[in-house]
């Protein structure tokens, strides 16, 4: 039961009780509202009158109430069982889509709003960013384009993405594609996978179905020791969502078109014009120095690896191809960190149980930024549900919820809801992600409007013999995406277009990636932790049951198994950040063509792969395949799986390796002495989180550091300081 003072939120959680009809019944109200309140404002105020407070604002207030049901009609699709409702919820987005681009397009609403912005009234900073930047919106949006053929050519366009665009996530939240292994075939992946994969029947007797979830893929990549297996699984993975090679494609050669027709080079340049890094130039140049930086490094690696490969090649008494392949990185990586650095993953796994986990988590964000958090169970949620119905508050029974508080300190008020699903099911999103449900903001009455944010992630489920375990770098990723929860919660802006996560692209994720930091501290792994036989009699009796040692582990991971895991931080690292250049360097690639008959013209599925081997220095299936001297570039599309160019990261997928360098400087800067300083948490939160998007982030970082951002401790960190 919750503490008395934290019983009764002074606002009730949403609620998630939608039938597929009222689904689509509420958005087309919503839709229907909003064009209204547009069309009054145009029918009523000539321009010569037009005022940011009779123009923008009641759209801004508007745009604030229709959140609070719009984000959570869209959410549906991500991680709803039912299909029905995935697919209500997925034509709702279009619809909004559809809508959205229809009053981006309005004329005689820009006209109004045009006219208010010349009469530079005198207005709070926050209101002055939203005037300019939803005025330049309307010029981005296709009202730069004289009326006419082009214009409505650019319309049909961004009609076409949108349609393109839930297509594309949709493929991949219900792809659901598997194969069959025998047991023997998955020798070396750990048992509590194994047991945990669906048994074959009739011609698959005496298999089992390994799928292309995150808690089956990446474990039997990091174990199997079958190369074939692996190599199968790999494949596998990169062709599970063909359906969307021509999406992709598509996307890229109409994201082209429109840029030029508002009379920009290329994609890249429209996008990145409204980033931090402002010009295309800016950001090819930091990834291409990036990249002669690291490429040594990752050489270097690469033969480490070989060597190692090789000895365990021979040692089975099998022939070696002098090859290292992207089958074979995660498993020789950890073979190396086993090996070289005495790091066994599995056995630091038992000291991260994600409930002890979650709990140590929230635990650290209470002491350095003031928050207290409140899971809300059984009659509570009866309780504070509008319905008094408990279930009416989550949308599927494993889903736990919490109420978010300040601490004494920071005056005890109510901070918003917290939400986490945490574990893979049919139709679910497939990665880790934060998802806001209601942002926060000021209602026009004066009150505040609390936020309610989800974390979606799939991690392992719990047996009766083991809870769900998490790996070093599942707790990384739970720490990451936990990160923008934080952020989606403190935020306090005027406007819920500037709250919380709603930065620029290449400043989001630096507040997520200064907390990994966290993971990498000896004191907080150790306040983390706790071993899985300490939880239950029952948990301990199993691994009494299957454990090889002769005595019982102690309750928190031990020293020097810390010491081990630290000691790896940057092994390998130039082969990871690699990786991540691919991936930048292609969303760059296919966004930057020198005109549109070479965007029409590039082989997609080719470029991406030939990039890989260029930049990653990891051999594919291309050198298995190779006739003439001739390889075949086109035994994978993993472009096709790869949401972030089609779900918002478009020529911003280079944010994750820029945001690093400001994540990197304010950690260092502030943190790195003392990462439990209450006092820095809260002026961190404060002055960082707290703002969202609501001004210039250079300005927050300004603010936060003292000075502008520097690169040095970003290089530093990767060993990379000239």
């Amino acid at each position: 039961m919750a503490p008395s003072k934290y019983k009764k939120p002074p606002q009730a959680p949403p609620k998630f009780t939608p039938t597929p009809q009222s689904l689509l019944d509420d958005t087309k109200r919503l839709l229907d509202q909003s064009r209204k309140i547009q069309d009054d404002i145009v029918a009523q105020v000539p321009p010569e009158k037009a005022t940011f407070s009779n123009v923008l604002l009641p759209v801004a207030q508007d745009d604030d109430q229709m959140s609070l049901e719009s984000h959570i009609l869209g959410f549906y699709s991500a991680v709803s069982t039912e299909k029905a409702l995935r697919d209500a919820s997925n034509e709702a987005e279009s619809l909004m889509d559809k809508f959205s681009i229809e009053m981006s397009m309005r004329e005689d609403f820009y006209n109004l709003l045009d006219a208010a912005k010349k009469r530079n009234e005198k207005l709070d900073p926050e209101s002055q960013r939203l005037l300019e930047k939803n005025h330049k919106s309307y010029i981005r949006n296709g009202l730069g384009i004289p009326a006419g053929p082009k214009r409505d050519r650019f319309k049909e366009i961004k009609d076409r993405l949108s349609e393109i665009s839930i297509a594309f996530q949709k493929n991949l939240n219900e792809e659901n594609g598997g194969l069959w292994f025998t047991l023997e075939e998955l020798d070396g992946v750990p048992d509590d996978v194994v047991n945990n994969l669906e048994k074959g029947e009739g011609e698959n007797e005496g298999k089992v179905r390994l799928t292309f979830k995150y808690p089956d893929l990446f474990p039997t990549l990091k174990y199997a020791k079958n190369e074939n297996v692996r190599q199968k699984v790999f494949v596998a993975n990169e062709n599970k969502c063909n359906d969307n090679t021509a999406l992709f494609k598509e996307a890229i050669v109409l994201r082209d078109e429109a840029a030029r027709l508002l009379g920009y080079n290329n994609h890249a340049e429209f996008r990145i014009e409204d980033k931090m890094a402002k010009t295309p130039k800016t950001v090819t140049d930091f990834l291409g120095d990036l990249r002669t930086r690291l490429a040594p490094g990752g050489l270097e690696e690469v033969k480490k690896l070989l060597a190692l490969k090789k000895e365990d090649v021979e040692s089975r008494g099998e022939k070696f191809d002098e090859h290292y392949y992207l089958w074979d990185n995660r498993y020789y990586d950890r073979l190396m960190l086993e090996k070289d650095y005495k790091l066994d993953q599995t056995k630091i796994a038992e000291y991260f149980p994600l409930g002890t986990t979650i709990r140590g988590m929230l635990g650290i964000f209470e002491e350095i930024f003031g928050l207290v958090f409140v899971e809300i169970t059984g009659a509570d949620r009866d309780a504070i549900s509008e319905t008094g119905k408990g279930s009416d508050i989550v949308w599927h029974k494993d889903v736990q919820v919490f109420s978010v508080w300040d601490d004494d300190g920071e005056g005890s008020g109510f901070v918003g809801y917290l939400y986490l699903d945490l574990h893979p099911r049919e139709g679910k999103y497939g990665h880790a992600a934060n998802f806001n449900l209601q942002p926060g903001f000021i209602q026009p009455n004066g009150s505040r409007r609390y936020p309610a944010t989800a974390l979606v992630c799939n991690f392992s489920k719990p047996t009766p013999k083991k809870p769900s375990l998490l790996k070093h770098d599942e707790v990384v990723t739970l720490f990451h995406e936990l990160g923008h929860g934080i952020h989606d919660l403190v935020s306090r802006t005027t406007y819920s277009q500037f709250h919380g996560t709603n930065t620029v692209r290449d400043f989001v994720e630096a507040p997520s990636q200064m907390l990994e930091n966290w993971c990498w501290t000896p004191s907080q792994l150790k306040s983390l932790s706790k071993h899985y036989s300490y939880l239950s009699p029952e948990y301990k009796a199993a691994f009494e049951e299957s454990s090889k040692e002769s005595s019982h582990p102690p309750e928190t991971i031990p020293d020097d198994l810390i010491n081990s895991l630290i000691s790896t931080k940057h092994v390998n690292d130039a082969l990871f950040n690699l990786r991540q250049l691919h991936f930048g360097i292609f969303d760059m690639t296919v966004h930057t063509p020198a005109s549109h008959d070479d965007i029409k013209a590039l082989p997609v599925s080719e470029t991406y792969n030939q990039l890989r081997k260029e930049i990653s220095k990891l051999d594919g299936p291309e050198e298995l395949s190779s006739k003439d001297g001739k390889k075949n570039w086109t035994w994978g599309h993993g472009q096709a799986t790869f949401g972030h160019l089609i779900g918002g990261y478009d020529a911003g997928y280079y944010g994750y390796l820029s945001s690093q360098v400001y994540s990197a400087d304010m950690f260092h800067t502030v943190f790195a002495k003392d990462p439990m300083n209450g006092k820095e948490g809260r002026r961190y939160r404060h002055t960082v989180l707290e703002r969202g998007g609501s001004q210039d982030e250079m300005d927050t970082l300004v603010d936060f550091l003292g000075r502008k951002p520097s690169t040095e401790a970003f290089y530093r960190e990767l060993g990379l300081s000239s």
